[in-house]
């Protein structure tokens, strides 16, 4: 009897919310397997290492802080600077470059005679050779001792960097799959949606060129191109929506012919080539950050809720069942199947010219090479994701699940080294044991009776 019970319990748990265990296996072994030492850098490099100078050395001490280019290098820099400033610390100068502007400074501290305790930087910059033998270079500065941040042991996958990275990069994904999940629950497929990505993208970007200025185009400007660009491609799907409810055409062949027509329109509205004439403001969607996540990653979330609740709670979210459960008895039933399959259709160009986008807002450009295979990534997070493709049944967070477990595939796969062709077999298969569960879920966790003979 008890195992009866732990069995039925496994069988619900994994029915219910197998994909989210899947995530969570997933995650758990890439924090396994990037399990590493750490090597502080950055704001956080720089608070551990003022603390640990602050109670180590006294107030007296003179310090120079180094380091090299970039943000991260920049933040590290000032926080320390801050930091020991406050604490009462001498810091005699702050570089932030190449070796060669650490030696000047350096040369800069023995001419002045100043005392120097304390070479305060992170790991990489203590690499640099011209700290090699600093007292033979530099013999007033023999007694000087280079201080970085102590290391720690923490999965590379773990990362605030790497986890907000996985999230950005899923959110063009993550955000046309709404639409498509609503799609396949119809029963039906759209394959345009990665045409449609670069066609938005390519539009946008040479309206805001020709029409808004180019590069000194307005937000204003910037967001009615975009919507411009957002509303031919809900076109493109209403047409789509219009040939297979009117004309009875499989979704399959329209969608196949239109992923071919937006493509080729892509290319000759942008003449082949990348369009790169808009403003520095444009990557706000695609890199901004306002309220600590990436603003595409806040829009994510935000749509994903929207559309939970319309599947949930909403009248039109019950026909979008029922159409793709049984198109018969809804029609009895009084459904509306031929606006419920435009709706969808619309939705998912919508959201395919939204992804395009924020795509080219991520790459300050627009080019008709966008979206390549996208389509395929896009039904990929919705079977993973539970969603039937025999329609009918499908859940909305199941498909975003479904869409972090490609992400986080991928990542894993490329921060354990896994080389890319190798990448796409994984892909591959997990697609198929995907469609192999729905399949098995759908009879009952009952194999076919073939494989019942031979055992």
């Amino acid at each position: 009897m008890t195992d009866r019970v732990s069995d039925s319990w496994a069988a619900r748990l994994l029915s219910e919310h197998g994909m989210l265990v899947v995530l969570l296996l997933l995650s758990a072994y890439y924090s396994w397997a990037t399990y590493d030492i750490q090597h502080p850098a950055g704001e956080s490099g720089g608070e551990r290492l003022a603390a640990e100078i602050l109670q180590k050395l006294p107030a007296s001490a003179q310090v120079i802080i180094v380091a090299g280019e970039g943000k991260e290098d920049a933040a590290f820099a000032r926080v320390l600077e801050d930091r020991l400033g406050a604490g009462g610390m001498t810091v005699v100068e702050t570089v932030k470059g190449q070796p060669a502007d650490a030696r000047q400074a350096l040369e800069r501290i023995v001419r002045s005679g100043s005392r120097l305790d304390i070479i305060a930087c992170h790991s990489s910059v203590a690499a640099w050779g011209v700290f090699e033998n600093l007292g033979q270079k530099f013999p007033p500065l023999a007694s000087a001792r280079i201080a970085t941040p102590e290391t720690y042991r923490w999965p590379n996958f773990l990362k605030t960097d790497n986890l907000v990275n996985i999230a950005n990069q899923i959110a063009v994904i993550a955000l046309i799959a709404i639409g498509m999940t609503m799609v396949v629950i119809t029963g039906g497929i759209d394959l345009s949606v990665g045409s449609l990505i670069a066609l938005s993208a390519v539009v946008s970007t040479l309206l805001i060129r020709e029409a808004a200025g180019a590069e000194q185009a307005s937000a204003n400007g910037m967001v009615l191109c975009s919507v411009g660009a957002i509303a031919l491609c809900g076109a493109v799907g209403s047409f789509t929506g219009l040939m297979i409810t009117v004309f009875g055409i499989p979704a399959f062949i329209v969608t196949l012919g239109m992923m071919l027509v937006a493509s080729g329109l892509a290319y000759i509205f942008a003449e082949g080539q990348s369009i790169y004439q808009v403003p520095d403001s444009f990557v706000w969607l695609g890199r901004g950050a306002d309220l600590g996540l990436p603003n595409g990653v806040l829009l994510m979330i935000a749509l994903y809720g929207l559309a939970h609740v319309v599947m949930t709670r909403m009248v039109l979210g019950r026909y979008i069942y029922a159409v793709g459960g049984n198109p018969e008895a809804a029609r009895l039933s009084g459904v509306p199947i031929k606006s419920v399959l435009i709706f969808v259709y619309t939705l998912s160009g919508v959201l395919a010219g939204l992804g395009g986008i924020l795509m080219a807002s991520q790459l300050k450009s627009g080019s008709p090479t966008y979206g390549g295979m996208y389509e395929l990534y896009v039904i990929a997070a919705v079977v993973v994701g539970g969603t039937s493709l025999s329609g009918g049944e499908g859940k909305i967070l199941g498909t975003l699940i479904g869409a972090f477990i490609i992400a986080v595939i991928q990542n894993g796969m490329n921060l354990t080294g896994v080389e890319s062709y190798t990448q796409k077999v994984v892909l591959g298969l997990v697609i198929l044991g995907a469609v192999l569960l729905d399949m098995l879920k759908k009879r009952g966790w009952a194999w076919p009776r073939w494989m019942k003979s031979q055992n």
